[in-house]
């Protein structure tokens, strides 16, 4: 009962998290990055990719939440890594300056992002279970908890 409250309770701030890492992603798409070569339509594809996954943490069912989860992880992670290459040796021709809008803000919300998703992945895997074995007989049988002896 209580994973279920904490998956539901990291559902909703991880589809936030993407939200707002869509939100800033199109805020600078808008002010100018459309004009740059390639980074331009990388961040378009960031605001879209942000809304597909956000959306898919709010409606797929609880077994399929793990592998969207999953995928988010990757997603933040991925565009958080590219703006840390883009602050240090540049990332197509674009170097982003420390100093630039939304680099603090950025950083906060993808790595944040990163682990609530990270963690929701991690709740939502399958419980490994009872491994089964084959009778003498032939067939499958659940391997029985041994019984204490007296």
């Amino acid at each position: 009962m209580v994973r279920r409250v904490v998956i539901v309770a990291l559902r909703l701030p991880g589809a936030a998290l993407t939200v707002a890492m869509g939100w800033i992603h199109l805020d600078l798409w808008q002010t100018g990055y459309r004009d740059i070569p390639v980074i331009g339509m990388l961040f378009l594809l960031n605001v879209i990719g942000s809304g597909v996954l956000a959306l898919a943490l709010l409606v797929v069912s609880r077994r399929v939440v793990g592998p969207v989860a999953a995928l988010g992880t990757v997603f933040a992670a991925g565009t958080l890594a590219a703006l840390v290459v883009s602050l240090t040796v540049g990332l197509f021709g674009f170097r982003e300056v420390a100093g630039g809008p939304w680099v603090t803000a950025t950083v906060i919300v993808e790595t944040a992002a990163t682990v609530v998703l990270a963690a929701l992945a991690m709740l939502t895997r399958p419980h490994p279970r009872q491994r089964s074995r084959w009778s003498r007989h032939g067939y499958r049988t659940r391997r029985q908890p041994e019984r204490p002896s007296r």
